[in-house]
């Protein structure tokens, strides 16, 4: 016997913001792309209804209010979005996110750095 997961998920999301690990970055700002992935238990019924899926919408707005904070780490990031997305999606079986900085001071071009976090629940055993 199986069970049905459905995903809403935002992937490139763009955002401008002042973190990095050194003032400068912070000062000047960098450029980031987010990708934020919520699984969850699939509800068998009118797929036209909201109230049976998440709004992505919703999902935009936690990012946006956690990549606009001055920060050093891109780690506090996704934990904070983390820590949200559990505390307002506890249904949630399955959490990530991922966060991309285009331009780490490495003086390199094509460079990305990336952090990433998962949170899985224990009782479906991804």
């Amino acid at each position: 016997m199986g069970f049905i997961t459905q995903e809403v998920a935002l992937t490139d999301v763009r955002f401008f913001s002042p973190i990095g690990y050194y003032e400068e970055e912070r000062l000047l700002g960098n450029e980031f792309f987010v990708d934020f992935c919520v699984a969850f238990p699939y509800e068998d019924g009118d797929a036209e209804v909201l109230t049976h899926t998440l709004n992505y919408e919703e999902l935009y707005n936690i990012l946006r209010d956690v990549m606009k904070k001055d920060r050093k780490l891109l780690e506090s990031a996704a934990k904070e979005i983390l820590d949200i997305s559990r505390s307002r999606y506890g249904f949630a079986n399955k959490i990530t996110i991922s966060i991309r900085k285009t331009t780490p001071p490495f003086g390199r071009d094509h460079i990305h750095s990336r952090v990433s976090i998962t949170y899985t629940a224990e009782a479906i055993g991804f």
